[in-house]
């Protein structure tokens, strides 16, 4: 079975087209590579540098020598093992006329690919890449995805046990190498404590202090190793909406997982019969069906609300003069809360949605309605 991903190749070619160089960061096992190659297919000339071969690290031992004659395409795989690179790139895609065009993908967000932020400022821009989306897979998948994830090896695994098992080797792999590249000095025994107990504050705001005193540890480092695994692209922040309404509001960003297979992994649910009996199913669904909405839109747009009086929203999309909130429910059958109604008013919001695991689309309210994550493109879309 392929996954084709023709929305990602159309931007990668148009950001192409547009910028002298182009940043594709995501994490690591998330199909950069296919990708690239892919896009290296549909191009006149094309030269492709892996920095984990050992033949590429030998070809750029004098990068400047190598790269500064080819022209068409140049590809550049984990560009962050070698920051040296980025003031020769500056130099390279300065020059007049171009010849070549820039493709560096990164296993990690642009803060930390050091330089390329600063180095390529104005001449490069950034796409961030997830693994396998709902729009990829389509909405007859929703239960594999959500399971599974959307990791290529994970989501086309033969069985569940198989994905399972791909998933923690994977999150192995990136305690014992990946982690200690960007600065993490603990053993992996003791990352792997951190992170599970990052999973059990999915969809929730992180209490810094409390994990800091389990771990003994002080409340600044674990504060810069959050801030790393967010950088790698394994957590997201999600930023609360600081607009003044007169109420206490709640200012920690939300914790998520990125993807729900490794969330899973992380909690050992390795089937949908471990995961609807677990505590975390109603997060686990908040996570997954919005990390869905957010692979569609700018992260600046997003925020969550929650006053310090218990009222909350999930998301506020705050585009233009155009306020939608949303709310995740694992129901079939969601009902309006009070809370619903306080961020109506607050928030002054055009609308609401109530995002559940169906097909079916119907209203609760003149400014309320129950929304099918497979039917997400109608009203949040359109």
């Amino acid at each position: 079975m392929k996954v084709g991903r023709p929305n990602l190749i159309t931007e990668v070619l148009s950001a192409l087209q547009r910028s002298r160089a182009v940043g594709l960061v995501g994490p690591r096992q998330c199909g950069k590579s296919t990708l690239a190659r892919q896009i290296g297919g549909l191009t006149a000339e094309v030269e492709y540098f892996d920095l984990e071969d050992p033949e590429a690290e030998a070809r750029l031992r004098d990068a400047k020598l190598t790269l500064a004659p080819l022209k068409g395409l140049v590809i550049i795989d984990e560009v962050q093992r070698r920051p040296d690179l980025m003031p020769l790139l500056r130099v390279l895609l300065d020059r007049d006329p171009l010849p070549a065009r820039y493709l560096l993908l990164g296993s990690a967000s642009p803060e930390l690919i050091r330089g390329a932020s600063e180095s390529l400022a104005g001449r490069i821009e950034f796409i961030e890449m997830e693994g396998f989306t709902l729009q990829e897979v389509g909405t007859e998948s929703i239960q594999k995805l959500w399971l599974r994830g959307g990791f290529p090896l994970s989501y086309l695994a033969r069985s569940d046990a198989d994905s399972f098992r791909w998933r923690s080797a994977f999150l192995q792999a990136f305690f014992e190498r990946d982690l200690r590249l960007m600065g993490v000095d603990l053993p992996p025994l003791t990352v792997l404590r951190f992170i599970t107990m990052l999973a059990h504050y999915h969809g929730q705001t992180c209490n810094g202090s409390e994990i800091a005193r389990s771990m003994q540890l002080a409340h600044t480092t674990i504060k810069r190793y959050l801030d790393i695994l967010t950088g790698a692209l394994l957590v997201y922040q999600l930023p609360p909406w600081a607009e003044n309404i007169g109420k206490r509001l709640v200012k920690s960003p939300k914790i998520y997982i990125r993807d729900s297979g490794l969330l899973h992994a992380l909690l050992d649910l390795p089937d949908m019969r471990t995961l609807q009996s677990h505590p975390k199913l109603g997060a686990s669904w908040e996570g997954f069906a919005m990390g869905q909405l957010l692979s569609r839109l700018e992260k600046r747009y997003v925020h969550f609300w929650s006053t310090h009086g218990g009222a909350e929203l999930d998301l506020c999309v705050m585009r233009g003069s155009r306020r939608t909130g949303v709310e995740f429910k694992y129901s079939s059958a969601p009902t309006i809360s009070k809370s619903m109604r306080i961020a109506l008013e607050d928030l002054r919001l055009d609308h609401l949605y109530i995002v559940t695991p169906g097909d079916k689309s119907f209203a609760l309210a003149e400014d309320i309605s129950v929304l099918g994550l497979s039917r997400l493109d109608e009203a949040l879309f359109a």
